[in-house]
């Protein structure tokens, strides 16, 4: 139906720089849309693949389906492991707190299985973060807090049979 425009690569930079500035304002639509015209003109951009990731995430909780298989084809393209790892955690706990959110009935233990997952990719970028960047830690700090702090984040019941009454 329509042919998009190509971004000229001399404005990279200032797209780059919108994109944040979208996300801020809680438009995450906007801030994919430009991530993706960049990646078009850079297609090995780390800001944009950054950008796209985290702009995929940021509508976890306006029900998209697909946005969380979206954004984890983003991980093999960042350019670090580190990235990789601590960025996989970013999603498993943001798809936990998009869950939460909604506050379906019985939702507790999903999360709580998404934010474990979380956990476990933060624990691995830790062992390889780069000196002096501790994000990891505070992420996995605060997947940790939010399961103490709510008794529904539980891990689901080993047993699941369920005994008919007679």
């Amino acid at each position: 139906m329509f042919t998009l425009k190509e971004l000229s690569s001399d404005s990279v930079e200032t797209a780059l720089n919108k994109i944040e500035r979208y996300r801020l304002l809680n438009e995450p639509w906007e801030a994919e849309s430009i991530c993706r015209d960049v990646l078009e003109v850079d297609p090995n951009n780390p800001r944009a693949l950054i950008g796209l990731l985290l702009s995929l995430t940021d509508q976890f909780s306006r029900k998209l389906a697909g946005r969380v298989e979206d954004a984890r084809a983003l991980l093999p393209r960042l350019p670090t492991e580190y990235q990789r790892w601590y960025y996989a955690g970013i999603i498993c706990e943001r798809k936990a707190k998009a869950l939460l959110t909604h506050g379906a009935p019985g939702v507790g233990p999903v999360a709580y299985e998404w934010l474990q997952e979380a956990m476990t990719w933060y624990e691995k970028a830790e062992a390889i973060r780069p000196a002096g960047n501790d994000e990891a830690i505070l992420r996995w700090n605060t997947c940790a807090r939010l399961i103490m702090k709510h008794e529904h984040i539980r891990p689901a019941p080993d047993d699941r049979t369920v005994t008919l009454l007679e």
